[in-house]
């Protein structure tokens, strides 16, 4: 049997499942407000993984992946422990803001201080009482306001063969082999020892079912991966391939586009992406990929000016292959299949 861990001063035993509330700054108008954490601690020893969301508040797919994950039977058996935080940005949250009330980026203010900012001091919460007692961490994420993300796992490889293993066993389509950016909570546990990947998919402020339901899939793949529920079983195999590097394709003028390319699209150099055109529609402008890949992300907004990221793509050595997976990939997770386990109906938005 593993030994209790203690977090914010709650003693979780072995074979227990706690929520525990971490407690946070007030309000300006003196309502108080915490963070919650779900701990599931296992009677047998194992990993203890971190499963984190709304670090950006207006980032909520990654909310109801975790309401899921809550629901799911295998945890209730756990080797191991299971760390749950739905929402750590609850000022962000509560506004619908990506940052907190005084504009600051949390997902740039890690390892934080006691003494800092409100950024520095929630980022030191978790670094103080839940990220030294993990194992390994996954991070969920979104694409900004207006802006979607195809599924996708990122993370800092260079070698680590551990780390490529944990990335691939998600099972998203695309594994985005990207630098660390200081500041960031994957940069914080990374300095600390600890395998972290990120999970970006969709955008701020909307669910979306696909992205939601790979994400459930993923995390369970992980604990599976690493022992910590009984081994499962994939009903459409779809390889994850790891990109090395991605480029923004921007806006060649000003005006009104319309894309022509979906998300998960593979582009070939020279491919039609999207119509530029004034408002009274005198002239329009092509813009044309500069490299072949997969489409991973793109804004949605019509508006745009010149020179603004417009569309992201990630390159392969393979991209024919990565585009059969992610073809294989989009009918595993169409919430109008009976593919994915589930005792809910999908959401629509």
């Amino acid at each position: 049997m593993q030994a209790a861990i203690t977090i914010g001063g709650n003693e979780i035993k072995a074979g227990t499942r706690q929520s525990i509330h971490l407690p946070l700054p007030q309000f300006y108008n003196y309502s108080p407000t915490s963070m919650i954490v779900h701990v599931f601690h296992g009677r047998n020893p194992g990993p203890c993984v971190l499963v984190s969301s709304a670090l950006h508040g207006d980032e909520i797919n990654g909310v109801e992946i975790i309401r899921r994950v809550l629901g799911h039977k295998s945890i209730d058996r756990i080797k191991g422990t299971l760390i749950l935080i739905p929402v750590i940005n609850v000022f962000g949250f509560v506004s619908q803001s990506r940052y907190l009330p005084d504009r600051r980026d949390l997902n740039r203010s890690f390892p934080g201080s006691p003494k800092g900012s409100m950024a520095a001091r929630l980022a030191h919460v978790l670094m103080s009482e839940v990220l030294p007692r993990c194992t390994h961490v996954i991070d969920l994420h979104t694409g900004a306001v207006a802006r979607e993300n195809f599924p996708q796992v990122r993370a800092t490889l260079n070698g680590n063969r551990e780390l490529e293993e944990i990335a691939k066993a998600f099972n998203a389509p695309v594994v985005l082999d990207s630098p660390l950016r200081a500041g960031t909570f994957r940069k914080a546990a990374h300095d600390l020892g600890i395998p972290s990947i990120v999970y970006e998919a969709g955008e701020a402020l909307r669910f979306d079912e696909v992205s939601i339901r790979a994400g459930v899939v993923g995390i369970l793949n992980i604990l599976s991966h690493l022992g910590m529920i009984r081994k499962r079983t994939r009903r459409k195999e779809h390889q994850p391939l790891i990109a090395k590097s991605s480029q923004w394709v921007r806006a060649t003028q000003s005006g009104i586009a319309r894309s022509i390319v979906a998300l998960g699209a593979k582009v070939s150099v020279g491919d039609e992406l999207a119509y530029i055109s004034d408002p009274s529609g005198g002239h329009e402008e092509i813009v044309k990929s500069s490299v072949a890949g997969i489409v991973i992300g793109r804004t949605r907004l019509p508006l745009v000016h010149e020179g603004e990221a417009i569309f992201h793509i990630a390159r392969f050595s393979r991209p024919t292959a990565v585009a059969e997976s992610i073809e294989n990939f989009q009918d595993a997770f169409d919430p109008l299949t009976d593919t994915i386990e589930s005792d809910e109906p999908p959401v629509v938005s």
